[in-house]
């Protein structure tokens, strides 16, 4: 009997460190599983929320500008001072009506959703993009409601690597929602 009762003891033994062992890896696959669906999670309000909107606005902002030279119907060079005044009116005409409001949708994102910027901290080419738009949209509007001339873009360039970045940042994010993705379908 002896024997009976250790045997029974043995066999209760390892179904206990069985259902225990069990149990704990189900629990890690669990936590494993709830972190890549909150990693993806953000990762989708990032793409929806501001790096996809950001993409489209600079996808859109860059086919429009090539539109303004098409309806100019030349590279018209420098903008400024210096321009006929009908390839003025034409710039103004796309500035107030596309250049502007883009660049103003743009910065509403960049001010509304920063949390959710793909960075420890603000990138460089994010804030040169918001020193290049406030620039240019309060000298436009003093020239607009005071008459104050200007140059009739902004003080600081368009920061190209603004679009590089955020074309990027969308890229890796992307890259990162299929992989995520698949690890959550695979567990």
């Amino acid at each position: 009997m002896d024997s009976t009762i250790t045997a029974a003891t043995i066999a209760a033994t390892a179904a206990a460190i069985g259902w225990l062992v069990n149990h704990i890896l189900s629990e890690r696959s669990e936590r494993n599983r709830n972190r890549h669906k909150a990693k993806l999670s953000h990762i989708e309000r990032q793409l929806e929320d501001l790096y996809g909107p950001l993409f489209f606005l600079l996808h859109e902002g860059t086919a429009s500008f090539r539109d303004f030279k098409e309806t100019v119907g030349r590279n018209i060079g420098i903008i400024g001072p210096s321009m006929s005044p009908e390839d003025l009116d034409t710039w103004l005409f796309w500035v107030d009506n596309d250049l502007m409001p883009r660049n103003a949708a743009i910065q509403g994102l960049l001010s509304s959703k920063a949390h959710l910027i793909d960075a420890p901290r603000m990138p460089a080419s994010y804030l040169a993009f918001i020193d290049h738009h406030n620039s240019w949209r309060v000298s436009h509007l003093r020239w607009k409601q005071e008459g104050v001339p200007y140059l009739w873009h902004s003080r600081t360039n368009w920061p190209r690597e603004f679009e590089r970045d955020v074309i990027a940042t969308y890229e890796k994010l992307k890259r990162r929602q299929e992989e995520i993705s698949g690890i959550i379908v695979g567990s």
